[in-house]
């Protein structure tokens, strides 16, 4: 679900404090107000986007959460096909530098007060679930953790989740052999609780279907890496701008942003994929296309806003609010 507390658009200018090692490939890089400021506000599975030097924009889960942070702590994993964000990260940034980065936003929200939380993590994954894990270690919820990895070296806080106890469960998949249950996790949970899930796209499908058997959907929750679907590139529609007054056809071939950022229109992008939420956009009229993985059900059918990165249109015309 989108949070709406803080513009997509307003940016803070912060200075790279540490880089430091977390896992293979893996590096928490520490941000902080160069002026010493406290840092806006957040809460358990947000992220922000990073305005890298090399002209790309990329999302990062939030490690910790709280009000008034001193800084902001991003977990980054050198992706061996990278676009250029997480390679610029690991071979060029460095501490010092200052980067524009975006207010923080939540779109994998935790519900705080559940009878009991099953938090789930595959690699990387881990980043959003352990700030979920110790804000509810903080509160005194009922939770438990299931962090999976390819091999022991690819996990990371390994000290702080072993001091939290018995509730914390590391797989190592060459170790064990296999991969980690889930149908086996889910089977075993109480039928009040909350799931979330944040890893790669195999993980969180077979996550999907074990969860779905037995709970309603609004206790299952999950963050994507890539995208579900692919992109609407159809074309063949209007987008009308209601703030502008202007009329764009959206031909084949391309994207709702593509053809805004072609006509100058300035529209805040990242993954390009639908799955961060930077393209957010409110919707007027129209039908759209969802191929987001970041709204639900009920916000599709709401039809209020859509990602302009990758969702298209179900009739001829979309009036934006642009």
């Amino acid at each position: 679900m989108t949070d709406t507390t803080s513009s997509a658009h307003e940016k803070l200018t912060l200075r790279v404090q540490s880089i430091t090692y977390a896992a293979k490939d893996t590096y928490l890089v520490e941000l902080t107000d160069p002026q010493g400021t406290p840092l806006p506000s957040v809460t358990p599975g947000s992220h922000i986007d990073l305005h890298l030097g090399n002209g790309i924009t990329r999302s990062y889960s939030l490690v910790q959460s709280g009000d008034d942070p001193a800084s902001y702590v991003v977990g980054v994993k050198l992706d061996a096909k990278s676009r250029g964000g997480s390679r610029y990260v690991h071979e060029q940034l460095r501490v010092g530098s200052l980067l524009p980065v975006s207010m923080p936003r939540n779109h994998f929200p935790l519900h705080e007060d559940a009878a009991h939380t099953v938090l789930i993590a595959g690699g990387i994954g881990i980043t959003p679930i352990w700030c979920m894990a110790q804000r509810l270690a903080a509160i005194g919820a009922s939770w438990e953790l299931w962090y999976s990895v390819r091999s022991r070296a690819d996990l990371a806080f390994v000290p702080l989740l072993e001091a939290t106890g018995a509730r914390v469960h590391l797989h190592v998949d060459e170790e064990a052999g296999k991969i980690l249950d889930l149908p086996a996790i889910v089977a075993a949970a109480p039928t009040d609780t909350h799931f979330y899930c944040c890893g790669p796209t195999p993980m969180l499908n077979a996550y999907e279907a074990a969860a779905a058997a037995r709970f309603p959907s609004e206790q299952i929750h999950l963050e994507r890496f890539a995208a579900k679907q692919a992109a609407s590139v159809d074309g063949g529609f209007v987008i009308s701008l209601a703030r502008s007054c202007r009329d764009l056809v959206v031909p084949q071939g391309a994207s709702v942003l593509k053809v805004l950022l072609d006509n100058g229109i300035e529209v805040d992008s990242s993954c390009q994929e639908g799955i961060c939420g930077c393209c957010e956009v409110a919707v007027l009229e129209g039908e759209v296309d969802h191929r987001d993985a970041i709204l639900t059900e009920a916000e599709r059918a709401a039809n209020k806003t859509m990602m302009v990165c990758c969702s298209g249109a179900k009739c001829s015309r979309l009036v934006l609010d642009l």
